[in-house]
């Protein structure tokens, strides 16, 4: 089984996130949205509602699961027998940091086959961050367009 996980805070789980996984979804067998704590952040949205928004988001798709996890992506792939990370870039900076990552998590991987697969956001997300949802919700602006139905 082609099985990826696709990590991040999700903070909050974009329209940009999901386009994502949805043009994935032809590459693998099972995608788990993995949602990770990030101790150097501190959430506006809490675990548990991101944990529900995405699994409302993709509730007919049974291929993709959501889950959360503490530590390293790396370890999480490891025990879920997970070979793929999958990672979604928008910008040149994005890309740069996400090569970063990818061979920190070979290199720590081991003997574990690990890859990463970036996929390019779709121009019609490109200027979607998280952070700028964030943004505009601490400023009482809707961000509704921003987020999966």
């Amino acid at each position: 089984m082609k099985r990826a996980i696709f990590p991040g805070t999700f903070d909050p789980f974009t329209i940009g996130h999901q386009d994502i996984v949805l043009r994935a979804l032809p590459l693998f067998d099972e995608i788990i949205i993995a949602i990770g704590t990030n101790h150097l952040k501190s959430p506006t949205f809490s675990e548990d509602k991101r944990l529900q928004d995405i699994k409302h988001a993709f509730a007919n798709e049974p291929r993709v699961k959501v889950a959360l996890y503490e530590g390293l992506t790396i370890d999480f792939a490891k025990q879920v027998d997970a070979h793929i990370i999958l990672r979604g870039v928008r910008c040149v900076v994005d890309f740069e940091y996400e090569r970063s990552m990818a061979e920190a998590n070979r290199e720590l991987a081991g003997e574990y086959p690990i890859e990463t697969v970036i996929l390019y956001t779709s121009p019609q997300y490109a200027h979607i961050s998280s952070t700028l949802i964030r943004d505009l919700q601490k400023h009482q602006q809707d961000i509704s367009k921003y987020l999966p139905k």
